[in-house]
C-alpha cells in the first residue's frame, strides 16, 4: 500500500474558544494576530496550547477589519497593507520569541488569501512581508494561484493548502461562502473529498470536473460549528488509511 503524509492545521485564536480541542489533532496552526480577531493576550494563550501539543505555529494576518471578521475585501494603499500584515505578524512574533517557539509559517486570512490567489499586486504585498524576515519561513498557498507562481520566483518554500470542509469551483477557487453548498458538513463526504486530494491528488468540484490539485496541507476552519467532530473523524479515517499526519 501506497503511504501518504499530510499536514493538518486550523485557524485558531479568533474568539471561538476551541483551541483545546482542536490542537490535539492538528500538526500546525495559524494565528489570528489582530487584523480580523486576535489580541496580545489570545495570541499568548493559543501559543501556549500549541506548544503542550507540538503543534506548528504561522501568523495569519488579514485585511485589518475586524466588523467584517476580514471577509470583505478592502481599499487600501499596498504601503499600508504592507505596514498592517507587517505589524501582524511581528505581534505574533514577539509572542513566540517570549514563549520560546519557533515561527513557522504564513497563511494570510479570508478575503485577502482568495484575492491574493488571483491578484498579483496584493499577492506581490505578501510576498514582500515574508521577505522582509530572514528566516526560513513558509508560506499557505492554494495550488496553481498566483501568489503560488510569484512565491516559487521568489525563492519562498510553498506549502500547498486544501479544505477540507469547503467545495471548489472549476477553477480551483472556494465556492463563495455566500452560496448553500460552500460548506462541506457531512463527516464521510468530508473523508471521501480530502482523501481524493491526498492520494489521488486530484479534487471534484461542484461543476462535477475531476481538476489535479496538490494537497501538502489540509485546513479544518476553526470557527465552523462542527469543526471539532469534523477534525477528529478526519484524523481517525486518515490513520487508518495509513496517511502520516506531521
Amino acid at each position: 500500500m501506497k503511504l501518504f503524509q499530510v499536514d493538518i492545521n486550523a485557524d485558531v485564536g479568533e474568539g471561538v474558544g476551541n483551541e483545546a480541542q482542536l490542537m490535539p489533532f492538528l500538526s500546525s496552526c495559524n494565528i489570528a494576530c489582530g487584523g480580523h480577531a486576535g489580541d496580545e493576550s489570545t495570541m499568548r494563550a493559543v501559543v501556549k496550547t500549541a506548544k503542550k501539543y507540538g503543534v506548528k505555529v504561522g501568523a495569519h494576518p488579514s485585511f485589518p477589519d475586524r466588523e467584517n471578521f476580514g471577509r470583505q475585501p478592502m481599499d487600501m494603499s499596498y504601503v499600508s497593507l504592507f505596514e498592517s500584515l507587517k505589524h501582524q505578524t511581528d505581534n505574533l512574533i514577539n509572542v513566540l520569541n517570549d514563549l520560546q517557539v519557533g515561527f513557522h509559517h504564513i497563511k494570510p486570512h479570508g478575503a485577502l488569501y482568495n484575492l491574493a490567489a488571483i491578484d498579483e499586486n496584493l499577492a506581490k504585498v505578501i510576498i514582500e512581508v515574508v521577505k522582509s524576515y530572514a528566516l526560513p519561513i513558509q508560506l499557505y498557498v492554494p495550488y496553481q494561484s498566483v501568489i503560488a507562481k510569484l512565491a516559487v520566483q521568489h525563492n519562498i518554500s510553498v506549502v500547498y493548502e486544501v479544505f477540507a470542509d469547503r467545495n471548489y469551483n472549476n477553477d480551483l477557487t472556494l465556492v463563495s461562502r455566500q452560496e448553500k453548498n460552500a460548506l462541506i458538513h457531512e463527516v464521510d463526504a468530508m473523508f471521501e473529498h480530502v482523501y481524493r486530494m491526498v492520494s489521488r491528488h486530484e479534487v471534484k468540484t461542484i461543476g462535477g470536473e475531476i481538476m489535479p490539485i496538490k494537497a501538502d496541507t489540509i485546513c479544518v476552519h476553526g470557527d465552523n460549528i462542527e469543526a471539532i467532530k469534523l477534525l477528529k473523524n478526519l484524523w481517525k479515517k486518515l490513520n487508518l488509511k495509513g496517511v502520516k499526519i506531521s
